[in-house]
């Protein structure tokens, strides 16, 4: 059975955790509580960026934001409350290997408290590499894949393929060639590899390719064997907004991608700058709305 997704979805993600606070603030845990209510009032800059844009027409049906639990359960309430679409992270923050933040006895429980339209992991997961690691993160992915199947709550799945030693060598150790020429297939076998052993998302998460029929091959193993309303969302991995455009309108030519879930690249100057004291939060609040707004610009005119 598969429980899938395909409206249009445009998601602002800021569920960053032990990346943001060492790179945004330079703290590590544990936090103090003034350090800890600094992180939050930034997350909530964010959503106030978020609430901005939809009131300057980015569509309400669509507008959604991904927030952790720890720093953003105010925001998670308050987004639920007012009918927009929530997505809420699963994974332990900092990890390399998939682990739930909460445990595997208790991820449930938190997600049934949250409420969330969206229960998402982020997955590190090459098919060629550490074959014991990938059977460890899988057996965990199942438990929650169906969970969701099972509580009607759609699984979204954020799939990193970080490169191997042994594959940035092949490449002389040029990563846009591996992201060019490598990634993309080592990505459709994850996706097939993950599905035959159950793991079965609605929204696959997926980091941009630069070729339009890589895109489709992407869309086809998504949706195959049935699985025809799987939908596909580009992440933007905090690249410049150049290549962030350039995924977006890839992506959005081809039917099965649904949107996009942005994050760093919306957010972070302008709340690096806020904390800098360089401008006001009017104006950092401004500026995300704008670079959110031209996100769903660009996808909407590409899917036109």
């Amino acid at each position: 059975m598969t429980l899938g997704y395909d409206k249009p979805l445009y998601i602002l993600p800021f569920d960053h955790r032990a990346s943001y606070i060492k790179g945004m603030f330079q703290l590590k845990e544990p936090l103090t509580a003034e350090e800890f209510d600094k992180v939050v009032d930034s997350k909530r800059l964010i959503y106030e960026g978020f609430l901005h844009a939809v009131k300057d027409g980015v569509p309400k049906a669509a507008a959604g934001i991904l927030v952790d639990e720890k720093f953003g359960t105010d925001i998670l309430d308050d987004a639920t409350t007012h009918g927009y679409l929530t997505a809420v992270s699963t994974e332990k923050s900092g990890s390399d290997e998939f682990d739930f933040e909460y445990g595997a006895d208790g991820f449930a429980q938190h997600l049934e408290k949250v409420k969330p339209t969206f229960a998402k992991a982020l997955v590190r997961y090459n098919p060629e590499g550490d074959a014991a690691l990938n059977l460890r993160q899988t057996a965990r992915l199942k438990q929650l894949s169906d969970y969701c199947i099972e509580k009607n709550l759609p699984f979204m799945f954020e799939l990193l393929v970080p490169a191997t030693d042994a594959q940035l060598a092949k490449v002389n150790g040029d990563k846009d060639i591996y992201d060019l020429s490598v990634r993309p297939e080592l990505m459709r076998t994850a996706m097939k590899t993950l599905q035959n052993d159950g793991v079965e998302p609605a929204i696959w998460k997926i980091e941009g390719v630069d070729k339009r029929e890589d895109a489709e091959s992407i869309v086809a193993v998504a949706r195959r064997d049935g699985r025809e309303d799987v939908g596909c969302i580009v992440l933007g991995r905090g690249a410049d907004d150049e290549k962030v455009g350039d995924w977006l309108k890839i992506a959005a030519s081809v039917p099965g991608f649904i949107g996009f879930a942005v994050g760093r690249t919306s957010f972070w100057d302008a709340v690096a700058g806020y904390e800098a004291k360089k401008f006001d939060r009017a104006a950092a609040v401004a500026d995300i709305s704008k670079r959110y707004r031209q996100w769903v610009d660009t996808f909407e005119a590409g899917r036109a």
